[in-house]
């Protein structure tokens, strides 16, 4: 089990749960509106759950059902190549980032 980022995360990108991971596990790039943890580096000690400003945390078996989805793209993420990666996904990362336009916390958003 590792923890996930969810939609809640995307356009907001608020980078207060890396600087607590003791394992460097969130992958964040310029290029991207979101962050992501690789499952595979994750050791679970929980430390960014309380760090995100937004709730967009999750340990693996606590991921909420409407945000499951997001187990497989943290695992793409580190799996696929980037091109694959946005062909699968890059619909789903770009109504996230609509649908957390407006938020207070996507306008400040820290990257």
């Amino acid at each position: 089990m590792a923890f996930v980022i969810v939609d809640t995360c995307v356009g907001v990108k608020d980078i207060s749960c890396v600087a607590v991971c003791p394992v460097d596990c969130i992958i964040t790039t310029d290029s991207d509106p979101f962050m992501l943890i690789n499952p595979d580096e994750c050791i679970d000690c929980g430390a960014c759950m309380p760090e995100c400003p937004v709730n967009a945390i999750f340990a693996e078996d606590d991921t909420p059902a409407d945000q499951q989805q997001w187990i497989e793209i943290n695992k793409a993420y580190v799996s696929l190549d980037k091109a694959a990666f946005n062909e699968k996904y890059g619909k789903v990362i770009e109504a996230a980032k609509e649908k957390n336009r407006g938020s207070a916390h996507a306008n400040q958003a820290l990257y």
